[in-house]
């Protein structure tokens, strides 16, 4: 079986999208994981629809599947990263994050993507932890009805310093038709579980995996070859248990170098594949 890799935009931001999509074809990848934002297709512009249709056309010409993704900054709130959140004590906030995730689910509908994946969101000092979760499970019960109606894959992505922050946190959901978004280097940062086991033991539940380098315990996406990350032994794992859709490489911290590093990571990881091959290290560059 042949493993099929995908590039995150977030790691092309100084990138128009046509030309992050088509250096990311030309380097040789199977997909996108396309992180909506600001200057990459934009949800909230008025011309988002049509604007998805040009995007869905141009994916379709070159060839390359797609994850959406929805980890964009300040997207929502250009004043407080990230917010707001399932999580925020805040209704309207709230459902402004719902209504934003259904916006990802359409644009995912349109592109064909194999899934859509986003996060909860941390919890605010003062905030009751039980009444986060029941904001969590209405809001997630929402999205994910949404998706089954549009056809899209809806994922959780485990994030540390969340509220859902393991794999253990995932599973205690217990909500059905809500797939796992495994980030195999979120695996070093909790210490919950060995990558390549985490594979293993959620296999069923796989909707979308994002793979990068990671030093154990240190929440920062590092190249390949610069971290703990059994890369390897990862890619066996997914092999092993039939894992089809794209695996997406996630280097948010490199857009400065995105023209070498978009090659070089899909270097490294046919690399890890070739029977007995030395594995490249990749150039530490100034930033």
């Amino acid at each position: 079986m042949s493993l099929r890799f995908a590039y995150n935009t977030n790691g092309a931001a100084n990138h128009r999208l046509d030309d992050a999509l088509r250096l990311i074809k030309a380097s040789g990848y199977d997909g996108v994981a396309l992180t909506l934002d600001i200057h990459h297709l934009d949800p909230f512009a008025e011309n988002w629809a049509a604007e998805a249709g040009r995007v869905s056309s141009l994916l379709q010409s070159l060839e390359l599947g797609s994850v959406i993704e929805t980890g964009a900054r300040f997207l929502l709130d250009p004043t407080a990263k990230h917010e707001p959140t399932l999580v925020t004590a805040d209704a309207a906030g709230r459902a402004r994050r719902v209504g934003f995730l259904k916006r990802a689910i359409d644009i995912g509908a349109m592109l064909h993507s194999e899934a859509v994946s986003f996060w909860a969101g941390v919890p605010k000092p003062g905030v009751d932890r039980d009444d986060a979760r029941r904001w969590l499970s209405e809001g997630l019960r929402e999205v994910v009805a949404y998706a089954a109606d549009k056809g899209v894959v809806p994922c959780l992505e485990p994030e540390p310093g969340m509220l859902i922050e393991t794999l253990d946190d995932y599973a205690a959901l217990g909500i059905e038709g809500l797939r796992l978004a495994l980030d195999t280097g979120h695996c070093l940062v909790t210490g919950e579980r060995e990558p390549a086991a985490a594979v293993h033991e959620f296999a069923d539940r796989i909707g979308t995996v994002a793979i990068e380098d990671m030093a154990r315990g240190v929440h920062v996406h590092l190249p390949f070859g610069e971290g703990d990350m059994d890369v390897p032994g990862v890619l066996n794992a997914l092999e092993a248990v039939n894992y089809e859709k794209l695996i997406c490489v996630e280097l948010s911290r490199e857009s400065h170098r995105a023209d070498r590093m978009i090659p070089e990571a899909l270097a490294y990881l046919r690399a890890c594949r070739g029977p007995g091959a030395d594995l490249p290290v990749q150039e530490t560059r100034p930033q």
